[in-house]
């Protein structure tokens, strides 16, 4: 499932800047002065791995613990960009944009707005508050110790999973990369970056929605960076096909992102990516896709392609799951009969105009194909 616009609305405050392979020294932009000066060391010190360096500028309760919540977390570089600095006797208060980069992850910066408090002691300033700023989300490090697994095309970063666990997502992502580099012929960096939270709880806020918004969704990919973060309360009721097929969903939204636009219907996009995650998986469309073939056996299955409303989470699965179904189908449908190099063409041409689309690559119409897809559904699923 691929994160909308609002999911995607992620303000950062700490930047992780990948130069050749090494950190980038952290920084604080935007002037100087004795609190920005503090910020900016406790940043390096950070990136630097010097715990002594990092508690001895921070007075926070937590600090320790704070320090602990990042050290396995692979940074590139990470930037305070300082807004604004209001200061009132001896304490500054700091607005600033958090950017950061994940090593060999990150090609461009996450960024989170975050409010720090300063204090003046002895002439020297400390850290006493960092929280993340007005409508940004906390990051996965916020919510506690990050621990961090290698795949070979993959890397899961987890608080309060056992490793095993977290062994097993990248097993899977490993198996998904080649799996989407199969059937995506374009270029893409053919590794995905996978965020596990603790709880959906823990993942609605790293998302900033209702929980009950992502109850049942396995997984979500956002941008910036395209992370996919996983719902650990619903990934964990999935037996191994299953897991498999969700992160091969959302593998292919990582490898699709710079061919997709806000052109790009979302029946094409998530259909597409169902496509990919079932191609090797041995179920008939009746098995695949359940709730669709009950609306269709019906009577009552859908006369029109999925619109983005269908797609909302609303808290109705069962209207989600026909979505998804709906979708799949309609892409399996242009494979068989267009071949998947008609349909990556005709993926990367919606991007553009969906309807020109269906003309120059397809040589039909949008009603045709919906027609045609209609009867393709009796047929595959009475």
């Amino acid at each position: 499932m691929k994160g909308r616009t609002p999911l995607r609305a992620v303000l950062a405050l700490l930047l992780l800047v990948l130069v050749g392979g090494c950190a980038a020294p952290a920084r604080v932009s935007a002037g100087e002065g004795p609190p920005r000066a503090a910020l900016a060391r406790w940043a390096g010190a950070l990136l630097a791995h010097d715990e002594a360096g990092y508690l001895a500028l921070d007075r926070r309760p937590g600090a320790r613990a704070a320090y602990a919540n990042t050290a396995a977390v692979p940074l590139a570089s990470w930037e305070y960009a300082v807004l604004s600095v209001r200061r009132e006797g001896r304490v500054a208060f700091v607005a600033a944009e958090l950017r950061y980069r994940i090593a060999g992850y990150d090609t461009e910066p996450v960024v989170s707005a975050r409010e720090v408090e300063l204090g003046e002691s002895d002439g020297h300033w400390y850290v006493t508050g960092d929280r993340p700023g007005a409508g940004a989300h906390p990051q996965l490090w916020d919510q506690g110790k990050v621990t961090a697994v290698r795949g070979t095309a993959s890397l899961v970063l987890g608080v309060g999973q056992d490793p095993a666990t977290l062994q097993g997502v990248a097993a899977t992502a490993d198996r998904a990369v080649p799996a989407v580099a199969a059937v995506w012929p374009r270029s893409w960096d053919r590794r995905v970056l996978m965020l596990v939270p603790a709880s959906l709880e823990a993942m609605a806020g790293l998302l900033g929605s209702p929980a009950a918004s992502y109850a049942g969704i396995a997984a979500v990919t956002t941008t910036p960076g395209d992370r996919v973060t996983v719902n650990p309360d619903a990934y964990r009721k999935l037996d191994d096909l299953g897991r498999r097929v969700v992160l091969t969903h959302e593998t292919v939204h990582v490898a699709t992102r710079a061919a997709t636009t806000g052109q790009t219907p979302l029946w094409l996009s998530e259909g597409f990516a169902d496509y990919v995650a079932y191609r090797s998986v041995d179920r008939t469309p009746r098995q695949a896709a359940p709730a669709l073939a009950r609306a269709v056996r019906s009577g009552d299955g859908p006369s029109t392609l999925p619109s983005a409303e269908d797609f909302a989470f609303s808290g109705d699965p069962e209207r989600l799951a026909r979505a998804y179904e709906s979708s799949w189908l309609a892409v399996r449908l242009a494979a068989e009969r267009w071949g998947v190099p008609a349909l990556i063409s005709f993926y990367e041409a919606a991007a553009v105009s969906p309807a020109s689309a269906f003309a120059v690559v397809l040589g039909t119409t949008e009603p045709a194909f919906t027609a045609d897809w209609r009867a393709y559904l009796r047929a595959q699923l009475s």
